[in-house]
Parts: C-alpha cells; sequence; structure tokens
C-alpha cells in the first residue's frame, strides 16, 4: 500500500524582541509541544520552531507565535503596528512568563492595544476545555512566589488575540524532561496537554 506524504501545515514561531531581554529562553519547548501537538491532536506542524522578528511581515505565516523570557521587553512604532495587525488580522500570541517578564510586557501590549485590558480567563473558559479537561483552570507549573497561576487573555472583537501565562512557566514544562531535575512527568504531561489546549484554541475559535 502507498502512503502519500504530506507536506507540514503550519510553524509554529518564536517571537524574537529587542530590549536586551532573552526571548531565546526555553530552547527545546517548542519542538516537543510541536511534537506533542502532531502525536495528539493530529496537527501537521513543521518539526521545527521558527523564530519571527515582531515587525517582521514573516509573522503573518503563522497561526501560533509563542513568546517567553525573564526580562526587558521593547517594541517600537513599526512593531506595534505589525504586532496590532498580526493579532486583529487573525494571529495568536501566547506570552508565557518565565519569571520577571510582567512588569516589562504589559506596557507594552498597552502599546499595541491601548483599549484593551488583561482579563482573567475563568476555569469555565473554553481554553481550558479542548482537547484536554483543566477543571481548575491554569495548572501550576513551576513554583517561584507561592502564588497561583493566572492565565490572562487581551479580547478583541470577542476573540482571544493574546493569552498571557502569569506565575506558570508553561514553556518550562514543555522542554525536555530532565532540564528541570524537580519537574516529574506529571508535570511535564501536563503542562504539554494545557499547551495543546492553546494551540487547538488558537487554530478553531
Amino acid at each position: 500500500m502507498f502512503f502519500a506524504f504530506i507536506p507540514p501545515t503550519y510553524r509554529m514561531a518564536k517571537l524574537k524582541y529587542n530590549g536586551g531581554g532573552d526571548w531565546y529562553a526555553d530552547r527545546t519547548a517548542l519542538p516537543n509541544l510541536i511534537a506533542y501537538c502532531n502525536a495528539n491532536l493530529k496537527t501537521n506542524f513543521y518539526a521545527e520552531e521558527s523564530i519571527v522578528e515582531v515587525g517582521s511581515k514573516e509573522i503573518f505565516n503563522y497561526p501560533f507565535v509563542y513568546m517567553t523570557g525573564h526580562g526587558n521587553v521593547v517594541f517600537n512604532d513599526q512593531e506595534i503596528k505589525n504586532l496590532r495587525q498580526y493579532l486583529t488580522g487573525g494571529g495568536f500570541l501566547h506570552i508565557d512568563d518565565n519569571y520577571g517578564l510582567d512588569k516589562f510586557i504589559r506596557p507594552q501590549m498597552k502599546k499595541v492595544f491601548p483599549e484593551l485590558s488583561f482579563v482573567e480567563l475563568p476555569a469555565n473558559h473554553a481554553i481550558y476545555n479542548q482537547k484536554f479537561k483543566f477543571p481548575g483552570g491554569l495548572p501550576k507549573i513551576h513554583e517561584h512566589d507561592n502564588k497561583r497561576p493566572q492565565g490572562f487573555a487581551l479580547i478583541y472583537k470577542g476573540r482571544v488575540v493574546c493569552y498571557y501565562t502569569f506565575e506558570c512557566d508553561l514553556g518550562n514544562g514543555w522542554e525536555d524532561f530532565g532540564t528541570y531535575p524537580e519537574d516529574t512527568q506529571e508535570t511535564r504531561t501536563k503542562a504539554l496537554k494545557m499547551g495543546a489546549n492553546l494551540v487547538q484554541y488558537a487554530l478553531t475559535q
């Protein structure tokens, strides 16, 4: 029997930004999430992540863009315009605070959407009820300040255009097992399931 090779349909990208923050953190996260989604959601993502700059027109090629880091973030005027155009035109940005990003990313996203504020999504939101169910909402992956994990969203004309994970470190849970000695396989699986929910939601909302 002959099986035709089906070329990858989508690519997933990590956002490269200016300001000095470590945009390149969580090096193994996206390839692992891609493999998990392809296996469990039957998506057809290219196996390797892409890198895309905030102001690049290439960003429009990616239905799901991931952003992480610990430090400073600066968007210039052209990048602000480009990111807004991407997100209002059907794109989806997942911002994952890798501990320390919060005070930098909030003012930058306010420049992108001056009219919007981050709102915390309730545990019954569709994002937590895709293929995998999270009745308690966003799972806790890494401990920093003994605070509960929170999932915030920017909602533009009824659509979640940006989902922001805080006090969670979701991307750390996607990394190769053993990257963080304290992480269990159970925690890692939980993180990958939540990541798959984000991807499924982004592609179908």
